[in-house]
């Protein structure tokens, strides 16, 4: 019987689909939701000056992701697995040192920009969906793949740095 694999994709690939998966996840995905809804704040269909204080979120938010994407794309074998719960190293360096989570911290940090800047509702309660799916199911099961595979240099980290900012060890 023959053992099943997981697919992988060569790293060069990656560099053409992540960038594609995040433009959809993180900039058409938003603007699509907002259209359900009313944009409040909006005159004239320009933003006004409370909805440009989303750039406050949005720039930093994209920053960390793809510093993140970076970190990632540089320690990754020359062949990435899809989907990667338990990666083959484990990050503690860059915005890995405040958060075990930093690329969630700015997703979530970017869809709220995003309900900020559109002044959209519908955006606001996909970023809330989101967030909630991450907290109770993402990253629990993320947790308890990496701490299987790290044992005991996880559980350090994982007492050292906080799942998403403030405390360590929660």
């Amino acid at each position: 019987m023959a053992m099943l694999t997981k697919p992988t994709i060569p790293r060069w690939a990656a560099v053409l689909v992540f960038p594609v998966q995040i433009l959809l996840w993180y900039v058409a995905a938003p603007a699509a939701f907002a259209e359900l809804t009313s944009s409040f704040g909006w005159k004239n269909r320009r933003p006004g000056g409370w909805n440009l204080l989303a750039l406050v979120l949005l720039v930093p938010g994209f920053l960390c992701l793809a510093w993140c994407v970076y970190l990632h794309f540089a320690r990754s074998p020359r062949k990435v697995e899809v989907p990667e719960t338990a990666p083959p190293y484990l990050l503690t360096e860059g915005p890995y040192r405040w958060s075990r989570n930093p690329m969630y911290v700015s997703g979530v940090a970017i869809w709220v920009g995003w309900a900020a800047y559109y002044g959209s509702v519908a955006v606001l309660g996909v970023a809330l969906l989101f967030w909630s799916a991450l907290a109770f199911l993402a990253i629990p099961f993320e947790e308890r793949r990496l701490e299987a595979r790290w044992g005991e240099a996880y559980r350090r980290y994982k007492r050292a740095v906080p799942r998403w900012l403030g405390a360590a060890g929660t």
